[in-house]
Order: C-alpha cells, then structure tokens, then sequence
C-alpha cells in the first residue's frame, strides 16, 4: 500500500491572517496540521514552527549518526516515537520563543500528525489539541482523535451532564497546546489501514463549520484530493468561514506487484 495526499488553507471570511499551517511530506509519509493562537500574529510563528520541526526531525532521522533529541520509547514502534519527538521538538521551540520574545509571549498551537507506515500497513496519529483526525472507510466517517477542550474534559469528568449544562460550558476552549508549558502530553493512536481509506486531517475551522456527514460527502466528493480539499474549504466558508480552515486528506491505495518491483534496487 502507499499513501497520497493534498492539502490546502484559507484564512477564512472573518480572519485577517492565517494562522494555521499545514505540511504533506509525501517522501516521509508525514502529513500535518497545526491552528495557532497568539496575538500580533504570533499564532502563525507558532503553527510554522510546529510544521517545520517534524520536517527538520524526519529529514535529519534519514542520517543513521542523528542522535535523537529525547530518550526513545522501548514500549513504542520507531513511528510513533518520531512522531512524539515531532511533536516534543515543536513544543520546545515555540514555548523558548515565547519565553525570549515579547512579542510572541503566549503563542501556542495546536497539531495533528499522521505517519503512514507501508512496512506495517499502519497510519499512526498523534495530536494535542482540538484538531481534528478523520477515517472515511466504505463511506462512513469516525473521528479517530479526541479533543483536548474543556467541553470534553466535562463530559469526561461528569457524562451525566444534561444537554442544558452543556450547553453552557464555553465553547472552543482547549485543555492542551503546544508551548504553553516545557513539557507537552501527546496523545497516540495506531490503525490499520486498508486500500481505500480515506484520512482527513483538519482545524477547527473545518470542523467547527461542517457536520461529520458532510465531512463525508464532500471529501469524497472527487478523486482529485486537492479539488476536494478545495470543496471542504468552500463548504466551511458556505457556512461562514467563522476561523482560518485547513484541510489534509490522505488515501491509501493499493501497490500492483509490477510497481512494488519498479521500486526494488535494479540487479543487473
């Protein structure tokens, strides 16, 4: 199997600058999101920061002499552990820039990340924050991610909570981010792909503007994933554009025997 993927932003109708970033690192199978927040636009340096450490990380995991920037998790496959120290690296850039510049004091972002693995027919996540994973499978979608919001953490602590008292918890406030402390918690999750699967990854943006069958529908929309990306973002802005949106879609598909051996070093 491999993975293809397309991405696409749009500061939105009620944003003056963007603020989210997106990376589709296909050589690495790396895709990710990240939604920043922080006054005089820092929120932008934050989620560009985000991005950039996983893309200098796996770059520089290429060289077997990299000495790894934190101990190395025995209880966790090799993916998952570059992903967290992705994710880590990021954390630890944009909380020293916080702390050196005035102008950036209090940025943060949040991040979504997912790490293809051919080898292991796997698609690995890890996120902190309140965007969003998707899987598309046979038509149906499932949020593979939890966010980290105080409705959530809510609805954790007490499930009971009546329709009403949820209502009147504030909406969009997250419990987790990165760099707004030293160290940061990820969560992971780890799925068996299938050939034609169908991931989104995405901000709040797109979330918070569509329903999940929309999601759906428009996602697959075309088999162009980039024009379908275009159509999530026109959908979320048909509703209001109310924040920046950014959308990933990752499809896995099948590898035909004749292009698995294209891929194998030549022995004549």
């Amino acid at each position: 199997m491999r993975a293809v993927a397309a991405g696409l932003t749009d500061v939105g109708l009620q944003r003056e600058h963007n603020e989210d970033s997106f990376t589709v690192a296909e050589q690495h199978d790396l895709f990710v999101v990240a939604d920043g927040m922080g006054g005089h636009q820092a929120g932008d340096v934050a989620s560009r920061l985000a991005t950039k450490a996983f893309i200098d990380f796996f770059d520089t995991v290429l060289s077997e002499e990299v000495t790894w920037p934190f101990a190395f998790d025995p209880t966790l496959t090799e993916e998952e552990n570059r992903l967290v120290a992705g994710v880590r690296l990021g954390n630890r850039h944009i909380n020293e820039l916080s702390k050196s510049s005035i102008d950036h004091q209090g940025m943060g972002t949040t991040v979504v990340a997912a790490l293809f693995s051919p080898r292991r027919g796997r698609l690995y996540v890890a996120h902190v924050g309140d965007s969003r994973a998707y899987r598309i499978r046979k038509g149906r979608i499932e949020q593979i991610t939890r966010d980290h919001s105080l409705v959530n953490d809510y609805l954790a602590a007490m499930p009971e909570m009546s329709d009403e008292q949820r209502s009147e918890l504030p909406k969009n406030v997250i419990t987790r981010a990165l760099g707004m402390q030293d160290q940061v918690q990820v969560d992971l999750g780890a799925f068996d792909a299938e050939p034609g699967d169908l991931y989104l990854l995405c901000s709040d943006g797109l979330s918070g503007m569509l329903e999940d069958d929309e999601l759906c529908e428009i996602a697959q929309s075309d088999d162009d994933l980039e024009v379908a990306c275009r159509h999530l973002i026109a959908g979320a802005n048909e509703h209001g554009g109310e924040d920046n949106i950014t959308a990933v879609l990752i499809r896995v598909e099948a590898v035909s025997p004749d292009e698995m051996r294209a891929t194998l070093p030549d022995n004549h």
